[in-house]
């Protein structure tokens, strides 16, 4: 799918207003995808049905039954696609025909009725930290290096308030701000939604070690964390690379402290989910961990609380012989 050309500011020419007049709604559902993550996800999903079906204009969507959708959905189950992948493409493919439908451009989501994969939705599959392995991972930078402050500052960060890591990138020093005498971090999540998580007392100290270190802390529309180096341009004032964090942060004290072979698939997002399964089990309210961690739907949080799951609770231990 080609995507809606954007102009830049000023009036519009008749000839650019006609061509906006004659946008199909299936390409203004792409534009209105605000997140780029989702929205390069669901142009390639999409483009995936496309080009199942052969489909080589916006408006052949129109002509979509459920019995091709049915189709696409073995096609991807043969491909041996786990099933939360299969169900992201599906409903990839569900919220174009929403928009269609909205538009009256078709008369019903073809995709509606088709069954999806089950997945387990009890439990959330990203791993999560015991509170051990929190601590030597909070502990494994070195204290007596730019790198090893701004990354204690950053794991601090991440396993305190269970930021994303785009959200941790794109904080700026202006976003520490004080509410009510208790500093803030001021988030701006999914869809810019902007949410306010009162800073622990410990990410608070070693941020101030970090900003003091690195001298820019009066710097308030800068970047929070920044590169400690840069090869390639030189230029460090601007924020962390989402994949540099996990690479050089999250990846790199894992291998440094043996993590990442206790823990299968450690990863930034690993982070997020020991905050939250941490809080939870020492009773914090999940509607408070809703509203920390961003989540649209409690759904989603109820993934992290695993106080029913608690191995140490199995039957297992108590079999006696």
């Amino acid at each position: 799918m080609s995507e809606v050309v954007l102009y830049k500011e000023g009036a519009l020419t008749p000839a650019q207003v006609a061509h906006l007049a004659e946008v199909p709604p299936e390409l203004e559902w792409l534009a209105n995808i605000t997140n780029d993550k989702t929205r390069r996800a669901y142009k390639l999903d999409v483009g995936e049905f496309s080009q199942f079906l052969g489909l080589t204009r916006p408006e052949e969507f129109r002509t979509v039954t459920r019995a091709h959708v049915i189709a696409w959905r073995e096609l991807l189950e043969r491909r041996d696609l786990s099933p939360p992948t299969i169900r992201r493409k599906l409903s990839a493919l569900s919220s174009l025909f929403e928009y269609l439908c909205e538009k009256n451009a078709v008369a019903g989501n073809p995709v509606d009725g088709v069954k999806r994969p089950m997945v387990n939705s009890n439990e959330g599959s990203t791993p999560a930290l015991s509170d051990a392995q929190a601590r030597r991972l909070l502990e494994a930078p070195p204290e007596d290096t730019l790198k090893g402050v701004r990354d204690r500052a950053i794991i601090a960060t991440l396993l305190y308030h269970g930021m994303r890591r785009e959200e941790l990138c794109s904080l700026k020093v202006k976003d520490l701000q004080s509410r009510q005498g208790v500093i803030h971090f001021k988030v701006k999540g999914k869809r810019g939604k902007i949410r306010f998580v009162p800073a622990h007392a410990q990410a608070q100290r070693l941020i101030e070690s970090y900003l003091l270190l690195a001298g820019h802390g009066d710097d308030n529309d800068g970047p929070l964390f920044r590169p400690v180096r840069n090869n390639r341009t030189g230029e460090l004032d601007r924020p962390l690379n989402a994949n540099s964090l996990y690479r050089n942060v999250v990846r790199k004290y894992g291998q440094d402290t043996g993590l990442n072979i206790e823990v299968n698939g450690l990863c930034v997002h690993s982070m997020r989910a020991t905050a939250a399964t941490n809080a939870l089990s020492h009773e914090a309210d999940i509607a408070k961990v809703q509203e920390w961690l961003g989540h649209a739907n409690v759904s989603t949080t109820r993934l992290y609380d695993r106080r029913k799951t608690k191995p140490e609770d199995s039957p297992t231990f108590r079999v006696r012989y």
